[in-house]
This record gives C-alpha cells, structure tokens and sequence, in this order.
C-alpha cells in the first residue's frame, strides 16, 4: 500500500482548482482537460504531501500548470495539468441538455 498514482492525480487537481476558485468571478469555475504526471517514487500510507503548482501559461480561458509532488524525503511525483475556467451556468445547461439526450440510458 502506497500513495497511488489516481489519488496524486485528485490532489493536483484539487489544488489547481482551488487555486483558480480564488481568483474566478462569481459564477466561474475550472475543470480538468489534461493530466501528465511522473509518478516518482512510493510513499507510505498516512505521510503528507505537498503538491506545489505554478501557472506555467494561460490562453484565453486555458490554464497550464506545472507541478510537482512531495513527501518529506523526495519529490515523488511531477507534471502539467491543463484546466479549461467555465461558467457555472452554462455548464450546468449544457450537462442537464446531455441528460437530457441520454433519458433512459441514465441509470
């Protein structure tokens, strides 16, 4: 048991977009596009990790990150994480049409 390479993705994105929420206007939010990670090195169950991010680029309403993942002892993990803001509403229209389309395939 490990600290796994699904989880450091979840916390990457988690801290980029929290990142982004606290600079966003009300109505706006972030979503993930792209993940590319290094998984470096293996760190035991229960010992924290700091993910640090930078914003490497921004275009338009892309967002690039480069980060880069530590334990105590090592980076164990690096890469770039593309987040795309969006506004809330329009996002939540667009998700409630593709329901929608999907009726009884929704389960």
């Amino acid at each position: 048991m490990v600290y796994a390479t699904p989880r450091m993705v979840s916390d990457v994105e988690y801290a980029c977009r929290d990142y982004l929420l606290a600079h966003l206007d009300a109505g706006e939010d972030s979503v993930g596009a792209h993940v590319s990670i290094d998984h470096l090195g293996a760190t035991p169950p229960g010992v924290e990790v700091i993910v640090e991010a930078r914003i490497a680029a921004i275009d338009r309403r892309r967002v690039t990150f480069e980060f880069s993942v530590r334990d105590p002892l090592e980076e164990v993990g690096r890469g770039n994480h593309v987040r795309f803001v969006v506004d809330t509403a329009k996002s939540r229209e667009r998700i409630s049409a593709k329901r929608a389309r999907l009726g009884a395939q929704i389960k």
